[in-house]
């Protein structure tokens, strides 16, 4: 087992990624995108799922991180409801 110092926080599609992406870096958080399906085109492979990203953030930004994805969250929940 390795030891990180990141947490995923978030994983979706590509467009609330950078949504989410935007705004914690708006509050001084600096977040690392994963892009299995890109990795994947880069080096020949296929991928199962196009425009799939995980977000992840520092140990030390977790909390206020988790924070920011919550409520990205609760705004799309609230205007698909609507």
């Amino acid at each position: 087992m390795t030891d990180t110092n990141y947490n995923k926080v978030f994983s979706g599609n590509f467009i609330v990624v950078q949504m989410i992406k935007d705004r914690l870096e708006s509050a001084g958080i600096s977040p690392i995108i994963k892009d299995e399906s890109e990795s994947g085109r880069l080096a020949g492979f296929g991928a199962s799922i196009q425009g799939f990203q995980e977000l992840y953030v520092s140990n030390e930004e977790l909390s206020k991180a988790t924070a920011i994805v919550d409520a990205v969250n609760e705004e799309i929940s609230s205007s698909n409801e609507s």
